[in-house]
């Protein structure tokens, strides 16, 4: 198995080694730097490609937050902190997981463990595409048959996948995004915020598709050709 390249960084010297000790006792991940200096890791980041940093979240010169958000490749994430509060601040960045100091080896291992499983399936998605969807939603890799897919809907930074079971699953993401990972022939967007499975729409009346649970969503301007192309399928 290839193990993940990973960078530590955190200005307390103490918490930093500790990461650093478990990142070299963890099998599945290899330590390539640590930074005390969050600068000077921006410059590393800049010129070698990382899979998985760990992150503390307080620090002097510019938050982990701060850090992560200027990165121009943006590697898998996992936030330390001491504040609780932190959790619904990772989520919204699609962290990995987040470790509340002190951290213990069991609780890091079980974060480790969610990084080398999402970046094992993403390789495979890549590598061999599926009836499955893959998305990250609360800290979780979600698997998904594509069959069982009612439509997306885009909800500013979110995309929430409708299911035929009655289930939503939210993930960050943008609906292109989530569109380029489902197969081209079974979904077609009929609106600047829905993209519908194409078996699952029933009947078109007024501009608007009635899908297979009773949902009607608006068929708008710019997607009007989607009505013809529905009626020859």
């Amino acid at each position: 198995m290839e193990k993940l390249k990973c960078v530590a960084i955190d200005d307390e010297p103490l918490a930093l080694a500790l990461i650093k000790n478990y990142i070299e006792a963890t099998e599945g991940l290899q330590l390539l730097q640590v930074f005390e200096d969050a600068i000077a890791a921006i410059e590393y980041l800049s010129k070698y490609p990382v899979d998985l940093l760990f992150l503390d979240v307080n620090m002097p010169d510019i938050t982990g937050l701060e850090l992560y958000n200027s990165l121009a490749v943006k590697p898998m994430v996992i936030f330390t902190t001491a504040y609780k509060n932190f959790a619904f601040e990772g989520f919204e960045l699609n962290a990995i997981d987040y470790l509340l100091k002190p951290i213990d080896y069991i609780r890091f291992k079980k974060a480790a463990r969610k990084a080398i499983d999402f970046h094992q399936h993403k390789q495979q998605k890549e590598q061999d595409p599926s009836d499955h969807l893959f998305v990250y939603s609360e800290y979780k890799l979600i698997k998904i048959e594509v069959k069982a897919i009612l439509y997306l809907e885009s909800l500013e930074d979110y995309v929430k996948i409708h299911l035929s079971n009655g289930k939503m699953i939210m993930t960050l993401a943008t609906l292109k995004k989530v569109i380029d990972k489902l197969p081209a022939d079974k979904f077609r967007r009929i609106h600047r915020s829905y993209v519908v499975a194409i078996k699952q729409v029933q009947s078109v009346a007024n501009r608007k598709a009635q899908l297979s649970n009773d949902t009607l969503l608006p068929i708008s301007d710019s997607y009007v050709s989607f009505i013809e192309e529905w009626k020859s399928n």
